[in-house]
C-alpha cells in the first residue's frame, strides 16, 4: 500500500467528524468566492491599478489591508487546495505544482490535473465537501485541485486537454451551457494561444452568471487566470499588469451583477480573493547544471525541480544520509540569488511533510531572492544566468511581502468598514464554513470573527 493511500485511510475518519453543522446550513444563502490568481495585495492599494469594483466592495465589507500570507511554495495547486481545507500542505497533501518520482525521475506534473482524480491528492475534508455533506449545494469553476470531485454538483475542472471538460464536466450542465450558446467546447484552445487568458475568464464568469441564476448553488467557488498569466509574462508592476488587474476587476463586476440578479438577490457573501503575489525576475538559478559540474564524469548527487521561485533538491538514494544532506545544503545556500535552504528537520516552518511521511517530498527545498527564478537546465557551466526577457514569478517564500495575497469579503453577513489587518490563508475556510452555517473541525485556521456581523 502506498504511503499517499496510507495517508488518504488516516484521514477519512475526519472526514466523517467533519461533516457535523454548526447550526442550520444557510440554504437562503450564497457564498462567492473568487480567486484572481496572481493578485498581489498591493495592487488594491496602487493607485495605477483601477480596481473600483473591488475598492468598493472593501469599503462596504471586510479586508486584510496587510495582506494575507500564502503557503509555501507560493504557488497556484498547494494555495488553492490550502484556501479550501484550512490546513497547510503537509495536511493536506498538495505540496507544490509538481514533484519527482523519485523510482522515474521524471517530473509528475499535479497543475492542471493531468495525472490524479481530486480524491487522490487531497487527503482532507474540502469546504464544498463538508457543505455538500450539509445538503447545500456547490459549484466549482476552473478550481484547482477538483477533478471528478464528486461534491461539486455542477463544475467545469481546471483542465487543458481536448477532452478534460467532456470527460470531467458535469455532462447536463454542459449541455445546458451549449444550449445558452457558451462557447465550452473551444475551452481547450483558449488554453494554448498567447491572449486566451482573456477569453477564458470572460467565459468563466458567463459560466457563473449561468450556474447562480439558473441553479442556485449555495457555495461557488471561481478561478480567473489572467493576473497571473501577464505577470508572468511581463512582470508584476508593468502597464501589462496593470492593464489586466483592471481588466480583472470588470469580470468582478459581472460576477457581482449576476449574482445579485440570482434568486439570493442581496443575500450573497462575496470572498474576494488571491493565491500568491509576484516578483519580478531577470536571472535563472540552474542547480541542475550545479550538480552536473560538481559530479565531473561521475552521476549527479541527485536532481533539481523548480516551483519557479522555490525548487525542490531530490538526493539520489545512495546520498539520502545526512551528511551529504548537510555539504549539498552548504553547497547551495553559497549560489547567487539563493535566500535559504531548508533541510528536513526544517520542513514543519515551511508547512511541508518530510520524505519519511511521503516519498514525493523533497530532501531540501530551497527558496530564491527577487530578481531570480530556478530553472531545471543542466546546460553549460553558468549557474546563474540572465534571461532572454524580464518577467516575474512567485513560489517564493511566503513571508516576503510582495508575496501576500489578497483578501476582501463584502455582502451578506459582512460587517462593513472592518480592517482585518494580516491574516492567514488558512482562516479563508472556516470563515466560509461559518457563513454556510456547517462545521470544519479539521482546519487549522481560525474564523475571522471580526469580519461577520455581530
Amino acid at each position: 500500500m502506498s504511503l499517499l493511500v496510507r495517508a488518504c485511510l488516516v484521514w477519512f475518519p475526519l472526514f466523517l467528524v467533519s461533516v457535523a453543522t454548526a447550526g442550520e446550513p444557510r440554504h437562503d444563502r450564497c457564498v462567492v468566492v473568487v480567486s484572481l490568481d496572481g493578485l498581489a495585495n498591493f495592487y488594491v492599494d496602487d493607485p495605477l491599478s483601477q480596481m473600483p469594483t473591488l475598492r468598493a466592495l472593501a469599503a462596504k465589507g471586510a479586508r486584510a489591508t496587510q495582506g494575507m500570507t500564502a503557503s509555501f511554495p507560493t504557488v497556484t495547486w498547494p494555495n488553492h487546495t490550502t484556501l479550501v481545507t484550512g490546513v497547510p500542505p503537509a495536511k493536506h497533501g498538495v505540496l507544490g505544482n509538481s514533484y519527482l518520482d523519485r523510482d522515474t525521475g521524471k517530473s509528475v506534473g499535479l497543475i492542471v490535473d493531468p495525472v490524479f482524480d481530486k480524491s487522490e491528492i487531497v487527503l482532507v475534508p474540502t469546504i464544498y465537501d463538508v457543505a455538500h455533506e450539509a445538503g447545500l449545494k456547490t459549484a466549482g469553476i476552473i478550481w484547482p485541485a477538483t477533478r471528478n470531485a464528486k461534491t461539486l454538483d455542477w463544475t467545469v475542472p481546471d483542465m487543458a486537454g481536448e477532452d478534460s471538460w467532456p470527460k470531467y464536466a458535469t455532462p447536463g450542465w454542459m449541455a445546458e451551457l451549449r444550449a445558452a450558446g457558451l462557447p465550452v467546447d473551444r475551452h481547450a484552445g483558449l488554453t494554448k494561444v498567447p491572449l486566451g487568458g482573456v477569453q477564458r475568464d470572460w467565459l468563466y464568469t458567463r459560466l457563473f452568471s449561468h450556474v447562480i441564476q439558473n441553479h442556485a448553488p449555495n457555495l461557488i467557488l471561481v478561478h480567473l487566470v489572467e493576473i497571473d498569466h501577464v505577470e508572468h509574462q511581463f512582470g508584476p508592476r508593468s502597464p501589462e499588469a496593470y492593464w489586466v488587474t483592471s481588466y480583472a476587476d470588470d469580470r468582478l463586476r459581472d460576477i457581482v451583477e449576476a449574482a445579485h440578479k440570482s434568486r439570493f438577490g442581496d443575500n450573497v457573501t462575496f470572498v474576494f480573493l488571491s493565491d500568491h503575489g509576484f516578483y519580478p525576475i531577470d536571472k535563472d538559478i540552474r542547480l541542475n547544471a550545479l550538480f552536473k559540474l560538481q559530479a565531473g564524469e561521475g552521476k549527479p548527487v541527485g536532481k533539481a525541480s523548480t516551483q519557479g521561485g522555490a525548487c525542490m533538491i531530490y538526493l539520489s538514494e545512495a546520498n539520502r544520509t545526512p551528511e551529504v544532506i548537510q555539504k549539498v545544503k552548504d553547497l547551495i545556500a553559497g549560489v547567487e540569488g539563493v535566500q535559504a535552504v531548508y533541510s528536513p528537520d526544517e520542513f514543519e516552518q515551511l508547512g511541508q511533510f518530510t520524505p519519511d511521511v511521503d516519498r514525493r517530498a523533497p530532501d531540501l527545498w530551497v527558496a530564491a531572492k527577487s530578481g531570480y527564478s530556478f530553472d531545471n537546465s543542466d546546460a553549460g557551466a553558468d549557474i546563474v544566468t540572465p534571461r532572454a526577457t524580464h518577467g516575474g514569478t512567485h513560489g517564493f517564500l511566503p513571508s516576503e511581502k510582495d508575496l501576500y495575497a489578497t483578501l476582501v469579503l463584502s455582502g451578506a453577513g459582512i460587517e462593513p468598514g472592518v480592517d482585518l489587518g494580516e491574516v492567514s490563508n488558512l482562516d479563508v475556510a472556516p470563515t466560509i464554513a461559518e457563513l454556510l452555517g456547517v462545521s470544519m473541525p479539521t482546519a487549522q485556521g481560525k474564523v475571522l470573527k471580526a469580519a461577520l456581523k455581530k
